[in-house]
């Protein structure tokens, strides 16, 4: 640390961590925070809630949940770590997640993470009248915000209703454009309510932005199968077998099988098997 010692340091060295965060650089960010940390010999709350996000971006879920629960343990009383700490402890179904992720909501109403945070937590955990008020509620803070507008649609949606959520996700897919897992989302949901032309549209746009998303590019070769864009779904099938996370073999399988046996047995899979399904797993995870 530097001779200024405590508070600034802390500063500091978060500036320049949330700066390789904004580039990207995560294992970067990651290694700063720990080396902070250990330099330090103390568990600040605010570096290890933030090393917890960066070992969240890489992948190494062991080391974020860690990191996470060592911040929680500190009892912090700031909101932006609450909400952030009590997200990252929701992704591993800790009990904790609730208690910071209500204090967050409590202690700062007028913070949008918050309570997009605790409202997404209330939603997954079936609890949808209350996770309905906190994303209302954020929802007034920043109508303009594509992501607590599309947490309250998965909420609708996950209640029944369909129509409110849909129209939630669409308005969250015209503000922000470039969110291809939200398209994904909205996709699926209009096929759900049977408007599969449009659906199949959303589906192969966002297939083929994806490249990591094998699941994605199968979804967009049957929507497009049931289209009659054979093309279409000729090149998605083909990218979903180099997909960067590994694709399941025996779906892709069965999915190519009903995409050569035509438009009927295509819907079929997409609205009874895969398309529900998957459905269900992306409105489980966090937007």
């Amino acid at each position: 640390m530097t001779e200024n010692g405590g508070v600034q340091d802390v500063a500091d060295v978060l500036r320049q961590a949330l700066e390789l965060g904004e580039d990207g650089r995560w294992d970067e960010m990651a290694t700063m925070l720990a080396d902070a940390l250990d330099a330090a010999g103390d568990d600040d709350p605010v570096l290890l809630c933030w090393l917890g996000v960066a070992e969240s971006e890489v992948g190494n879920d062991g080391a974020a949940y860690e990191a996470f629960r060592r911040c929680i343990d500190q009892q912090p009383t700031d909101p932006n770590v609450l909400a952030l700490a009590g997200a990252g402890l929701a992704q591993f179904d800790d009990p904790d997640a609730e208690t910071a992720l209500r204090a967050a909501a409590l202690s700062a109403p007028d913070l949008l993470m918050a309570r997009l945070n605790y409202g997404a937590y209330l939603s997954r955990a079936g609890l949808f009248d209350e996770a309905l008020e906190q994303l209302n509620a954020g929802k007034d803070l920043a109508p303009e915000d594509p992501i607590i507008r599309a947490e309250l649609g998965a909420a609708l949606f996950l209640k029944g209703d369909r129509d409110a959520g849909l129209e939630e996700l669409e308005e969250a897919v015209a503000i922000a454009p470039d969110d291809s897992w939200t398209r994904v989302l909205y996709g699926l949901v209009l096929t759900e309510a049977e408007r599969f032309e449009e659906g199949a549209e959303e589906l192969v746009r966002a297939a083929r932005e994806r490249d990591d998303d094998s699941e994605a590019m199968a979804l967009g070769a049957l929507a497009s199968a049931i289209a009659g864009w054979e093309d279409a779904a000729e090149e998605l099938l083909a990218k979903a077998e180099y997909a960067v996370q590994g694709a399941d073999a025996t779906m892709l399988h069965e999915v190519e099988s009903a995409v050569r046996s035509g438009p009927d047995a295509a819907r079929r899979m997409l609205h009874h098997t895969l398309g529900p399904a998957s459905l269900r797993e992306r409105l489980q995870q966090p937007l």
